[in-house]
């Protein structure tokens, strides 16, 4: 490969952070839409357009404005994409978080066919992408990046957040738990402190329903304990879903790695990376969503996208930093 078309590929990968930004924020939208045309179907096939009530009949005027060039029967057409991230249909292919699948299996004590099929690509993209969906694909990552952002306001305005560490560990044995209860009640009970699950089921609540469920509230106080105590907290050592993508991710076919001879060490990778790993020293491991946020802020374009089933090992200091030249200069002066 030419360094021109090195050069090229690198820019392009730059721009990843970007098109996640993207994803995230287009099924944030989807999820709040998709209640919006369940409660517009509902309308249409009633035909009690005249018994609504004036904010009932604004919300079928606007779905109707958006909807009418992409549908002749609403009530058929628009269930093309239905549900949430936890289980739904999308152009008549169902698809299940995998998290949903480990606890319809641990609460029924079998295995439900329709539904483990359901959750095969999403494991699959996992066997080969490692933890993405918690970079890409989970509404509530959006949620709690801007509560990052925020969190870095606070700091700059003279209100320092703590940065407390646990043991990564945790968040396994919360899985475990979880499906050691899911088994004894016979209930998912996942469901209820899964960050992804909870916002789906939460706007539906409100938009169809008009209220909140507890659910919203137990977010809340996921986006506090981000904000007063860990950075990113909930998803590196509590979330049971970030347990099961880490544990299926961990011999990932596509990961980030580190391009030692044109590193400088500067250290921008580790700032900016939520999850606290260590792409400096080529410290990625199992946790690593693939996000692109070290690649996007290196400035000397030291982080690629390699195939490997293993992280590099430490390569050590980066050839274009102080430490590294300072150590040649004394190799070739002796």
């Amino acid at each position: 490969m030419t360094e021109a078309v090195a050069k090229r590929r690198f820019f392009l990968w730059r721009h990843l952070n970007k098109l996640r930004w993207v994803s995230l924020t287009t099924i944030f939208v989807m999820l709040i839409a998709l209640p919006y045309i369940h409660v517009y179907q509902t309308f249409v096939a009633a035909h009690a357009y005249d018994f609504l009530a004036p904010s009932e009949k604004q919300l079928y005027d606007v779905v109707e404005f958006f909807t009418a060039p992409l549908s002749n029967d609403p009530a058929e057409d628009l269930d093309a994409i239905k549900g949430t991230i936890w289980a739904g249909t999308f152009f008549g292919f169902k698809l299940s978080d995998p998290l949903a699948a480990l606890g319809q299996i641990s609460a029924s004590k079998g295995v439900y066919l329709p539904l483990l099929i359901s959750a095969l690509v999403p494991i699959g993209l996992t066997l080969v992408f490692g933890r993405f969906f918690c970079g890409w694909i989970c509404p509530a990552t959006l949620l709690y990046e801007l509560n990052t952002n925020f969190a870095a306001i606070l700091n700059r305005l003279g209100f320092p957040m703590r940065r407390r560490h646990f043991d990564r560990r945790l968040k396994y044995l919360v899985l475990a738990i979880g499906v050691v209860l899911a088994a004894m009640t016979g209930s998912a009970l996942m469901a209820a402190v899964y960050p992804p699950a909870i916002i789906g089921r939460e706007i539906y609540y409100a938009i169809a329903l008009g209220g909140f469920g507890a659910g919203a509230v137990f977010f809340v106080f996921t986006l506090l304990f981000d904000l007063l105590v860990a950075r990113r907290g909930f998803c590196r050592y509590i979330c049971p879903g970030g347990a099961l993508y880490s544990l299926l991710g961990r011999y990932r076919l596509v990961r980030i790695q580190r391009v030692v001879e044109d590193c400088n060490d500067c250290a921008k990778c580790n700032a900016v990376c939520e999850f606290g790993l260590d792409p400096l020293r080529d410290g990625f491991g199992q946790e690593c969503n693939n996000c692109t946020a070290c690649i996007a802020v290196c400035p000397t374009d030291a982080l690629t996208f390699r195939m490997r089933l293993q992280d590099q090992p430490d390569q050590g200091p980066g050839h274009l930093g102080r430490h590294y030249r300072k150590c040649s200069a004394t190799r070739e002066a002796a």
